[in-house]
């Protein structure tokens, strides 16, 4: 890699989208805004770091069966490319969420973050698979500060599923994505129901009132929705008549963006979430056990940089 020639391809590129996305009609102006572009203020450096390699670790394979202590089926850890070595802060994790412990997984970009919170949560779908358990109801809720993060991991998840039914594997898990763009039903015009459905993922629910009448087992969401979801009678499905029991696992992705009174309203909205799982639950003492006294939160997000 030659990172002098990769900076001015970047810095070239970047000046040619400026100059499409703002186009001056005056011609004094557009001069002027080209002139600008032109004079190499774009950017500073290019600056190398040279980054470590992380600790490699087991396989998912090796790891799933040393946890579970039993055979894992080859479907499922293919789905989720099980030869390949997990990062020993990968492993770690998801060791640590097994035992039912808290984690913090703050490594930087391109540590595998995501594998980090969601083999835990698709290895716990599976036991309940094979325990015969697995039935509608939430497992996982993921939070993001942003609409686009959920957007990549509803494909990664799609991309799972695909791969489970192309193995033909017994196991299957339901994902939904529930935000403000989420039509109602399949008659919503106003959210282009249609093309949700038309683009719908392996696995996926793209409907409110598919989540509400059967939740899926992983819900990905924004903090302001969840909002909504604790106060909106019509969501209470996704808690009330024993659906409370189900949730175990908390995720907040880039978990670093919730700094100050953000940060002070988001751990108060948790509060009212899993006292809400406990007045929601049929058995709340049983309850107490699960999600809302010790929950398996997972927090995600470079806290270093």
């Amino acid at each position: 890699m030659d990172p002098i020639s990769l900076s001015r391809l970047i810095e070239q590129r970047y000046r040619q989208y400026l100059l499409t996305s703002f186009y001056f009609k005056d011609k004094d102006l557009r001069k002027s805004f080209q002139e600008a572009l032109a004079s190499g203020h774009l950017s500073r450096g290019p600056f190398i770091e040279a980054t470590p390699l992380f600790k490699r670790g087991k396989t998912p394979r090796e790891l799933f069966q040393e946890l579970s202590k039993t055979r894992v089926d080859n479907a499922f850890l293919d789905a989720l490319l099980g030869d390949r070595p997990l990062y020993m802060h990968q492993e770690q994790a998801i060791a640590k969420a097994y035992m039912n412990h808290n984690v913090i997984i703050a490594t930087g970009t391109g540590s595998g973050k995501t594998e980090s919170f969601l083999y835990p949560i698709l290895h716990y779908l599976y036991r309940e698979f094979e325990s015969n358990r697995l039935g509608p109801g939430v497992r996982a809720l993921i939070l993001y500060p942003m609409n686009a993060l959920a957007n990549d991991q509803r494909e990664r998840l799609g991309e799972i599923c695909k791969r489970l039914k192309n193995s033909n594997s017994p196991f299957q898990f339901t994902f939904g994505q529930y935000i403000g763009e989420t039509p109602a039903d399949k008659n919503d015009s106003f959210r282009n129901a249609s093309d949700h459905i038309a683009n719908r993922l392996p696995g996926e629910l793209v409907l409110r009132s598919e989540m509400r009448e059967t939740p899926p087992h992983i819900l990905l969401t924004n903090y302001s929705m969840l909002e909504y979801l604790l106060l909106r009678p019509a969501d209470s499905p996704l808690f009330d008549n024993g659906q409370a029991q189900w949730w175990k696992f908390l995720v907040l992705d880039e978990a670093h963006q919730y700094r100050g009174s953000h940060g002070i309203e988001m751990a108060m909205l948790l509060r009212r979430l899993k006292q809400r799982c406990i007045l929601s639950s049929q058995n709340p003492q049983k309850n107490r056990v699960n999600f809302p006294t010790r929950p398996w939160v997972i927090l995600s997000g470079p806290f270093g940089a």
